[in-house]
């Protein structure tokens, strides 16, 4: 019996220490991993380009070539699109920050006439209330945003990194092939395709879903009368890279700016009408069937993978431990020892799914 629960014991203190080894890692080597894991997913992405240029007999260092100068203009192309839509927003800010302490101090004073409590005592509630959630929100989103933040400048290397990765794609497959254990090498290769191809549609489907939610939350906020609803609605979608709070985190902002800004209260209940209607199709249409479909994670297990990934690296980490998870997932249902893992870690398809598959099965015939 004490011999069982020591061997027990040192098993776990392995476990453990490997985790801190393994987290310690990817903290001190962040500089270098977030690029690289960044660069795969993108390069996972337009690997179907590079596939189709090739049949074209475009050869392969010119297809890589094209297709990488494609993806950086269209990043470029939509990075200067959005700062030419905040160069507005930027020219009226002395304009918004008056019509914003003007709307604060008309709020004060119809609370106060309302009901009797004075300036004052309302200052030293909202700033009370303000330090809270300063305390209790502002450690985790400094440490998500400054870590990205500090790499910024090296994530210039990501194209670089995506041309070879491309161009090297059966060597590193091959290489994967050679470390795996003797039971899985005579499935490598399906092991691996089954990898990539979760990966590529999951990252696919997260691309569809926030270029639909640019569109979307712009032409609901157009509608309900808000300032600059591209800006908005452009950062607000972006957010969408961190499942299940995303679009909330995201629509803070316009609501914000709706509250502080807004003739009558009415645009911001606009703006929150037009939010809840948005997530409503985000939740249960785009994302089930886009994204959701293709990954199966459980949603536990995603959302403490989320608050991990944003203490390590930050938004980067919030955006590959979706996919990693995945990958994981496949490669334990794989080995036997630890499908109890694989099966933590799953989750069932939803069912509303269903008539969308039949919708696409049919559209195709």
């Amino acid at each position: 019996m004490n011999e069982e629960f020591t061997r027990k014991l040192k098993l776990i203190i392995y476990i453990a220490v490997a985790l801190i080894i393994f987290f310690f890692v990817l903290i001190i080597a962040s500089d270098i991993l977030i690029p690289l894991s960044l660069s795969y997913l993108f390069a996972t992405l337009v690997y179907p380009l590079v596939t189709l240029l090739k049949r074209w007999k475009v050869p392969t260092t010119l297809a890589i070539l094209i297709t990488v100068l494609l993806f950086i203009g269209l990043i470029f192309l939509g990075f200067n699109f959005f700062i030419l839509q905040l160069q507005g927003f930027i020219d009226d800010l002395p304009v918004i920050k008056d019509k914003a302490l003007n709307n604060l101090q008309y709020l004060r004073n119809s609370i106060e006439e309302n009901f009797g409590i004075s300036s004052e005592t309302q200052h030293r509630w909202l700033s009370e209330r303000i330090k809270f959630w300063f305390d209790s929100g502002s450690e985790f989103m400094n440490n998500a945003f400054n870590a990205t933040a500090g790499t910024i400048f090296k994530l210039l290397l990501i194209p670089v990194f995506m041309f070879y990765m491309i161009n090297s794609r059966d060597r590193l497959r091959g290489f994967i092939s050679m470390i795996l254990p003797k039971g899985l090498k005579p499935r490598s290769e399906e092991l691996m395709s089954k990898i990539s191809a979760v990966n590529h549609r999951y990252i696919q489907g997260v691309f569809i879903v926030i270029i639909i939610l640019c569109f979307l939350n712009s032409l609901g906020l157009y509608i309900a009368g808000l300032k600059y609803p591209v800006i908005f609605g452009v950062v607000s979608a972006l957010f969408n890279v961190i499942p299940y709070f995303g679009n909330w985190i995201g629509a803070t902002l316009p609501l914000l700016f709706a509250m502080l800004t807004g003739e009558t209260p009415s645009l911001f209940f606009g703006v929150l009408l037009i939010y809840i209607i948005i997530q409503f199709i985000e939740h249960n249409i785009l994302t089930p069937n886009i994204t959701g479909g293709n990954v199966r994670i459980n949603p536990l297990i995603t959302i403490v993978g989320i608050i991990v990934g944003g203490m390590v690296w930050g938004v980067a980490g919030m955006l590959v431990v979706i996919p990693t998870l995945a990958s994981l997932k496949i490669f334990f249902e794989n080995v036997d020892s630890l499908k109890p893992l694989a099966h933590l870690i799953g989750s069932d398809e939803p069912k509303h799914q269903v008539w969308f598959r039949k919708m696409m099965g049919w559209w195709k015939k």
